[in-house]
């Protein structure tokens, strides 16, 4: 895939997987809703006393991965660099909620919740290798 094909695809609606080093275990790895635009970081939010964050504090890296589901198939991988902040519920957990589930989806998720919970961490990766295929293209 070319730079911008590629930045697009990520920036599709898609659940992600990311990895993370977990000492001497195989990497941990888990589904997660993201935000990302073309030219930018991919952010999302996790538990502050999860595991991932642990990893996550630890190594201070992290790979992602989209695809899609049906042929011809294609996905896109990214690895780099992580920052970890406070939640930002209408900055990005907001608006994460109504990528994946719509106006009224996302309403009933967070029904009855002021925003994100104290223990949510925002999650910022920075996109520094890239490995993609479009078998589309072959």
């Amino acid at each position: 895939m070319s730079k911008e094909e590629r930045e697009a695809f990520l920036a599709d609606v898609h659940v992600a997987v990311i990895s993370i080093a977990d000492g001497d275990r195989g990497p941990l790895t888990a589904p997660v809703w993201y935000m990302y635009e073309p030219g930018g970081d991919i952010r999302f939010t996790i538990g502050a006393d999860s595991r991932k964050m642990q990893r996550l504090r630890e190594t201070n890296r992290m790979s992602l991965c989209v695809q899609t589901e049906t042929a011809p198939y294609a996905y896109v991988t990214v690895e780099g660099p992580v920052t970890l902040g406070p939640s930002d519920f209408e900055g990005v957990s907001a608006p994460i909620a109504r990528r994946y589930l719509g106006e009224a989806g996302a309403k009933a998720y967070y029904r009855g919740r002021e925003g994100d919970s104290p223990d949510t961490v925002l999650v910022t990766l920075k996109p520094e290798r890239w490995l993609t295929t479009d078998y589309g293209k072959r």
